[in-house]
């Protein structure tokens, strides 16, 4: 496992837009694939976004698509997420997860490491 450290949540209005990112340490970070993820109040952990090992590939969900982008720099151990046209639906915690492995995940038990969380707030 790794160690996974979330930061640039915050309060935005509708329209606004955030970075997040996550620092990992503890393995090697281009062994993992790495996703976001997110719980919003009184909803269940749901997926956002995945990338590759590599940065290659990327997937998304449906209510994310064209408005987030998920990038990783492995010269610097972190991923980020970059959220665009906020709505107040995106209103959650935002959660960075490492999966082992060269794929890329969308199910959330494909992830065996996950930070502490960022609260991102959409103000209508």
């Amino acid at each position: 496992q790794v160690q996974l450290t979330e930061s640039g949540g915050g309060l935005v209005q509708a329209g606004g837009s955030l970075r997040l990112s996550c620092a990992c340490s503890g393995r090697t970070f281009s062994n993992y694939a790495m996703g976001w993820l997110r719980q919003g109040p009184g909803k269940e952990r749901e997926f956002v976004a995945a990338i590759r090992w590599d940065g290659v590939f990327t997937t998304y969900a449906d209510s994310v698509k064209g408005r987030f982008a998920i990038s990783r720099d492995n010269t610097k151990n972190e991923v980020y997420l970059q959220m665009s046209s906020l709505k107040p639906e995106d209103t959650a915690v935002y959660y960075c997860a490492a999966a082992p492995g060269h794929g890329v995940y969308t199910q959330l038990k494909a992830y065996d490491s996950w930070g502490q969380g960022t609260q991102v707030t959409v103000s209508s």
